[in-house]
């Protein structure tokens, strides 16, 4: 994907105004792995992309996502994806669907995914709905909290200056009282920071829910975040 911003120069020049445009590519690859994989995302980042908004008046796209995953393989000890949930920066929801698995599954592990059988009888099979879910990724800024988790479930590696994880943001954790090297989890980030209680429910999370407090979580720490991260894309 090719996205192209205008910097706008005006020169004049007999009453005339000259425009120029400057280019900026944004990749997003798609690992091509066997179901599952087990390699991990790196994740690190950066503003360039921020800053050309800022500059430009451009607004971004943000997004928040969050997944569900069940057991397969021996002992259900395979992670793969049966729910994805992708809010907008406003928390509306643009997208929540089961998902069948390529692989049988033995655990649904329905404590924490909050999976059960009859959401997997008529679940989008994981190469439609991995599709699905790219088109709305790919260019965007996504949000998330131990967002490299999601990203290995849908076999995708998303820009790194386009990645902003709530789980590793020293200044979330400053305003939360916590120690700035500590990973805290979204549970508790989200009853200190707002005395709201997620991840309550005895039938499991909520990726909706917990899309919906990272996207909160980012944007109390946003604007001071922001200013904190690498200029450049390569950095």
């Amino acid at each position: 994907m090719q996205i192209t911003v205008k910097n706008i120069h005006v020169e004049r020049n007999r009453g005339k105004e000259k425009t120029r445009k400057t280019k900026i590519l944004v990749p997003g690859i798609v690992k091509e792995s066997t179901v599952p994989s087990s390699s991990e995302s790196q994740i690190q980042f950066s503003s360039a992309l921020s800053s050309v908004a800022t500059c430009t008046g451009i607004p971004l796209k943000y997004i928040a996502i969050d997944c569900e995953m069940v057991g397969t393989g021996p002992k259900g000890q395979c992670s793969e994806l049966a729910r994805c949930s992708v809010v907008s920066y406003d928390g509306d929801v643009i997208y929540d669907k089961f998902i069948k698995p390529v692989n049988p599954v033995t655990d649904l592990r329905t404590r924490w995914s909050g999976v059960r059988w009859k959401d997997l009888r008529k679940a989008t099979p994981f190469r439609e709905a991995q599709k699905e879910i790219l088109k709305i990724l790919s260019g965007k800024v996504i949000v998330g909290h131990a967002i490299h988790h999601d990203l290995k479930v849908l076999h995708y590696s998303h820009p790194a200056f386009l990645i902003r994880d709530t789980s590793r943001i020293p200044i979330l954790n400053r305003k939360a009282g916590l120690p700035e090297n500590q990973t805290a989890s979204l549970k508790k980030l989200t009853k200190i920071l707002f005395n709201k209680d997620i991840q309550m429910e005895k039938k499991g999370h909520s990726s909706v829910e917990d899309a919906k407090a990272t996207m909160e979580l980012y944007k109390i720490v946003q604007v001071e975040w922001e200013r904190t991260l690498p200029s450049n894309p390569g950095s």
